[in-house]
């Protein structure tokens, strides 16, 4: 039995990962509570510090990653992995799994109301704490993030597609209502911070280029860019709408392998969007092809519908 409350039906959730997913879930229910009080409640945007790359901690960072810790121990999660911790810790020496968790995804938007989420990865623990993250993405058991939106959801992958459940305000329980979503294949949007375009390699800004070339151009139609700065919105308006996003490397220093986090954002984020039928890759390789060197290891992420990431790729083929 769950140590938590049952908030998640089980039906199209593995047995043994029940635990994980359904205290994840119950601990979203009040982080959702949490930041939709707003200014009525404590300032969640205020920065408390830094974490161990130098990032601005704003207060829910670090109060959703207390929450997300002290919920898990009892899941049969032997290793936690944080955004928010410099080092893995021991939740349950005798657990099954080894989860990663970026506790508050697009933490900087909190204060203008913006969609915010929290983003996880489970692997099958090993007896070494950090051997049990730094391996091939492709060996996640489970990935996926909640939004805390609008609506509040989660969008999770246990490698058979991506399933989608909206949290029901009135029960407190979340409902399944997508079985297998999928990236649509076309789509005249593309997402990426546009003022660096200066430092961008030759292939993005290829890429872009003709993007911007609209009807005109080689990709004969005109497109829209968005740029939301919270990786999980990004992600849920491509899972809906199609497009492509790119956070590539660039030429700034300390931007050599992008700012996301292999194992905390970009893993789960891959897999979760190849089991929707799109692509996901750093400029070149598949991100669940390729392993962290460390646990806070940065790597360039690209990934939307499979056609357009593809034409990414190709152009870094070109310019080899």
């Amino acid at each position: 039995m769950p140590s938590q409350p049952s908030v998640i039906s089980p039906d199209l959730i593995p047995a043994e990962l029940y635990p994980v997913i359904n205290a994840l879930c119950a601990v979203s229910i009040d982080v959702a509570a949490v930041i939709a009080k707003g200014p009525l409640g404590q300032s969640l945007g205020s920065q408390v510090g830094e974490n161990t790359d130098g990032d601005a901690q704003k207060a829910l960072d670090v109060l959703a990653d207390e929450m997300f810790e002290g919920a898990l121990r009892e899941a049969n999660v032997r290793w936690y992995a944080s955004e928010e911790q410099e080092t893995v810790l021991t939740l349950d020496p005798a657990g099954k799994y080894a989860l990663a968790i970026d506790p508050l995804d697009g933490s900087s938007n909190i204060d203008v109301n913006v969609s915010i989420g929290t983003i996880f990865s489970v692997f099958d623990a090993k007896d070494e704490a950090e051997a049990s993250f730094l391996r091939p993405a492709r060996e996640q058991l489970t990935g996926g993030y909640i939004l805390y939106g609008p609506s509040c959801c989660l969008v999770v992958t246990f490698g058979s597609g991506t399933q989608q459940y909206v949290l029901d305000p009135d029960t407190k329980q979340f409902v399944l209502v997508e079985k297998a979503m999928s990236v649509p294949a076309t789509s005249k949007e593309f997402a990426i911070n546009a003022s660096n375009y200066r430092h961008w390699s030759k292939p993005v800004r290829t890429y872009i280029d003709e993007c911007l070339a609209g009807k005109e151009g080689p990709r004969g139609k005109d497109f829209n860019m968005r740029w939301v700065g919270s990786l999980v919105a990004e992600t849920h308006r491509i899972l809906t709408r199609g497009g492509i996003f790119l956070y590539p490397r660039d030429g700034r220093p300390g931007y050599e392998n992008g700012r996301l986090r292999m194992i905390y954002e970009c893993a789960p984020i891959a897999f979760v969007i190849e089991q929707a039928q799109g692509g996901a890759t750093d400029g070149e390789t598949p991100i669940l092809d390729l392993a962290a060197d460390t646990l806070h290891g940065r790597t360039p992420l690209i990934f939307g519908s499979a056609e357009k990431v593809a034409a990414v790729a190709a152009h870094h083929e070109l310019s080899e």
